[in-house]
């Protein structure tokens, strides 16, 4: 039952981001006769400080936030599978670096790398993209090279190096295809951990900025009239929640189809 209502919650997260599409500049529209009215039938969630409806900005939010964790999440699985087989196969010196930098990258607390970066960047969601795949790429490109290391000396792949396929049909053809599972379950916890972050650094001015509407700044500007108006910070809290909670339990899910000890167990 969980696990169908955290799909549920996807699929309906998916929508509301394809439908903010339609909604246009109509959202951000200022009626300061409906300033901060409650939850009715005229607006569904009520409306915020400058009378815009906040469900309108919830839709847009949810957008901002699924094209936030799909831009991450495509970007850092590329950049950091690539350089993670690379690493693992090539072994040496070549290695030995990547796993250095790797530790680098692993030594400073994510989220406030990204803060810097998004510092030094400027706000904008071009930048916060950017900033979330500088670290991100780290986690894809460690899982890569740990698989790799286990898979370079299998027979097929052996194979093939003595009959001269070239090493990036190795890559695409013998090693990639194996990886994928593993980082799928990878790419599901980017995914929370992209919107959990862009939230993050639009709460904190960062990221997205006003008008355009963000979860993250949405309940940094409800916080202003949270006794008065609690809709404006529920609203969005609560959408971020069962996001990352509904993306949370589907990659438990998968990791637990993966672990052939628990199917071991099942039998």
């Amino acid at each position: 039952m969980l696990r169908k209502f955290s799909y549920l919650i996807i699929a309906a997260w998916v929508l509301l981001a394809l439908f903010g599409f339609a909604i246009g500049p109509s959202a951000n529209e200022v009626n300061l006769n409906a300033f901060l009215q409650a939850p009715s039938s005229q607006a569904f969630l009520g409306t915020d400080e400058l009378g815009r409806s906040v469900w309108q900005r919830l839709i847009l939010g949810a957008q901002t936030s699924f094209l936030v964790a799909a831009g991450v999440v495509f970007f850092s699985s590329i950049i950091g599978t690539a350089i993670g087989i690379y690493s693992g196969y090539t072994g040496g010196w070549v290695d030995r670096i990547v796993t250095k930098i790797i530790d680098v990258f692993l030594a400073f607390p994510g989220l406030l790398l990204a803060i810097a970066l998004a510092a030094v960047l400027g706000p904008g969601i071009e930048n916060v993209v950017l900033a979330l795949v500088v670290v991100g790429w780290v986690g894809y490109a460690r899982l890569a090279r740990a698989q790799t290391l286990s898979l370079r000396h299998r027979e097929h792949i052996m194979a093939a190096k003595v009959l001269a396929v070239p090493q990036w049909r190795i890559f695409g053809r013998h090693i990639l295809p194996l990886l994928l599972a593993p980082l799928g379950v990878e790419a599901t916890f980017g995914i929370a951990g992209a919107v959990i972050s862009e939230a993050g650094l639009s709460f904190l001015g960062l990221g997205v900025q006003p008008p355009d509407a963000s979860w993250g700044n949405m309940i940094k500007e409800g916080t202003r009239y949270l006794l008065v108006a609690p809709h404006l910070v529920l609203a969005p809290g609560l959408a971020l929640m069962l996001v990352v909670l509904a993306v949370n339990l589907i990659g438990d899910e998968w990791r637990d189809r993966l672990d052939v000890r628990q199917r071991t167990r099942g039998h």
